[in-house]
């Protein structure tokens, strides 16, 4: 007679990591043009802010929800154009990882596949606010994550490596 939870176990071992998409999603979107439509009539010469952000939380099993926030203030001169802000959410299957590998997936993976959406989705915001279009550049994550390490050990805040 064979021993079926030893063949399962070994059956999940021999799977490995193992990642998935569930659902890519707005979770919150914000527009602000406070000097409109004066500002229509001024000459173009617009300043970019970027702020961006991550955070994530467990949700129930393996399923993670990771949320990245793109805030953009746009001034032309020394008056704000614009403020535009956008949470894309996704949630993700994520099993099998050790800590390090999961701390790195959430805080530089996720990330990476959810930019692309959230900067379509506030040049969209921008374009329909009659402003020109917002083509952010490409982020690097997974630079971004190392640097925030590097503080976090540097401050002497427990790290996952």
């Amino acid at each position: 007679m064979t021993d079926q939870p030893n063949i399962e176990a070994a059956a999940e071992e021999a799977q490995g990591p193992q990642f998935s998409l569930q659902r890519i999603y707005v979770r919150d979107l914000s527009f602000e043009a406070p000097k409109s439509p004066a500002i229509f009539r001024q000459e173009w010469t617009p300043s970019v802010g970027l702020d961006l952000n991550t955070r994530q939380k467990q949700l129930e099993g393996d399923f993670h929800e990771v949320v990245l926030t793109l805030s953009v203030t746009v001034k032309n001169g020394e008056e704000v154009a614009f403020i535009a802000e956008v949470q894309q959410a996704g949630i993700f299957l994520i099993q099998g990882l050790d800590d390090a590998s999961m701390s790195h997936t959430l805080g530089a993976f996720c990330p990476n596949i959810l930019f692309p959406y959230a900067r379509e989705t506030l040049d969209s915001l921008v374009t329909r606010g009659s402003f020109p279009a917002l083509m952010l550049a490409p982020v690097n994550f997974d630079a971004l994550y190392a640097q925030e390490l590097q503080r976090m050990q540097q401050e002497g805040a427990p790290t996952v490596q």
